[in-house]
């Protein structure tokens, strides 16, 4: 492995560092605005990245509990996703990569991705169905504009896993005739 590699690789790992940190702190501020909402409702017009949900909030509090769960579990999901990674980047070893362990992990991570863009998609379907009791949604869309990303995302990387798991394998028998 070149030192170049290394470098990229090093960088890579440093970069999901910053994502997972980042979106901790996301998915802990709109967990702690939630919590806060439970307590005391009249916040609900000022929540998290200045979304104002009290028109929802007012309208039907199951509702408002509902899609602020799927706010704050899409989150947490994307945080646990670049966990994840770090594990596979921390554990990952260049000079021999197709292990079972990595194939596995790149296969959670192809899982938990698509499950992070399925329940994005369910979100937002569910906010557009809520549209005709005149509630506004636009706010929202940051929260899950990129479920389709995610769905197709999740397919490359379900691809790389089947061809890290068929590496394996291929590594075990060339471990075995040696």
């Amino acid at each position: 492995m070149s030192k170049r590699d290394n470098l990229i690789f090093k960088g890579l790992h440093i970069i999901a560092w910053i994502i997972f940190v980042a979106l901790c702190i996301e998915a802990g501020a709109l967990l702690f605005n939630f919590i806060f909402s439970i307590f005391k409702p009249e916040v609900v017009k000022n929540l998290y990245q200045k979304l104002d949900l009290s028109e929802m909030y007012q309208f039907n509090q199951g509702i408002f509990y509902g899609i602020y769960s799927f706010i704050l579990f899409i989150a947490v999901l994307k945080a646990y996703l670049f966990y994840l990674v770090i594990l596979l980047l921390s554990k990952m070893d260049l000079s021999k990569p197709f292990s079972s362990y990595v194939s596995t992990k790149i296969t959670n991570i192809s899982y938990l991705t698509l499950s992070v863009g399925l329940i994005s998609y369910i979100a937002q379907q569910v906010v557009k169905s809520l549209e005709h009791y005149g509630l506004v949604s636009e706010q929202l869309n940051p929260f899950w504009a990129d479920s389709q990303a995610y769905i197709l995302m999740s397919a490359v990387i379900y691809v790389i896993a089947t061809i890290f798991s068929r590496g394996v394998e291929i590594q075990n028998e060339n471990d075995l005739t040696v």
